[in-house]
This record gives C-alpha cells, sequence and structure tokens, in this order.
C-alpha cells in the first residue's frame, strides 16, 4: 500500500483553512442598517409620494420616503388625539421631492409609525 506524501496533504489543508476563513469575513453595510421593529427610528429623505385617501375612512395617510436604506412607508394616523406625537405640519402641502425627517416607532413590515411618542415627527427639511 502507498502512502501519499505528506507535502500536498498539508498544501490542501491549509487551502481549505484559509477558503474557510475567507467565507466567514464580513464587510460593514455600505448603507444604513435595516430598520428593526418595534425600534424607534428617525429617517430623513426625499418625499415620493403622499397618500391621505386613508383618512376618509379612519386609516393612516402614507408618505413615501426614498431614504439612504430604501424607501420607507410612513404611517400618519387619522386620529391625532389619540396620538401622544403632535401632528404633522400641513400633510397635504408635501410633494414629491420635499426633503424631510420623520421620527416613529418602526412596525414589523418596516414602516415608521409617527404616534406613539411625544418626539415622533414628520416635518419638512431645508
Amino acid at each position: 500500500m502507498k502512502t501519499l506524501p505528506r507535502l500536498p496533504v498539508a498544501r490542501l489543508a491549509t487551502l481549505a483553512a484559509t477558503v474557510m476563513l475567507a467565507a466567514c469575513t464580513t464587510t460593514p453595510p455600505t448603507s444604513s442598517p435595516t430598520l428593526a421593529a418595534g425600534q424607534q427610528a428617525t429617517v430623513n429623505g426625499t418625499v415620493v409620494s403622499v397618500d391621505t385617501t386613508p383618512w376618509t375612512y379612519d386609516g393612516s395617510a402614507v408618505v413615501k420616503i426614498a431614504a439612504t436604506n430604501g424607501q420607507v412607508d410612513v404611517h400618519l394616523p387619522a386620529r391625532w388625539n389619540l396620538c401622544k406625537a403632535p401632528p404633522p405640519d400641513d400633510v397635504q402641502a408635501l410633494k414629491a421631492g420635499d426633503r424631510v425627517q420623520a421620527t416613529g416607532t418602526v412596525t414589523g413590515d418596516g414602516a415608521l409609525v409617527v404616534c406613539e411618542n411625544a418626539e415622533h415627527v414628520l416635518r419638512k427639511v431645508p
């Protein structure tokens, strides 16, 4: 029975270990981290669209914002008297291209709800 030389096996083991270590390395994300459900978050971005139609049937208006971590839907409840946050300025005046900042609670689907805390806000920024 012939044995294999140890040198090629050692090189193979070194190569395998190098490949495994390279697979385990990570690089830092290139964009903002994803929003985590239940957390408080602030998003800066540009308005993509504004839909206040849901207010007519007691739903939440939705302001879509293009942010660094993708598009974020900002929900504005119809019943501001049930919110701790002050009502936003003139939502009807917001238009695509406006720069805004939104602070709220992140929902399970990655949206942001402006309502729960007094610090929550949706406002235009220069």
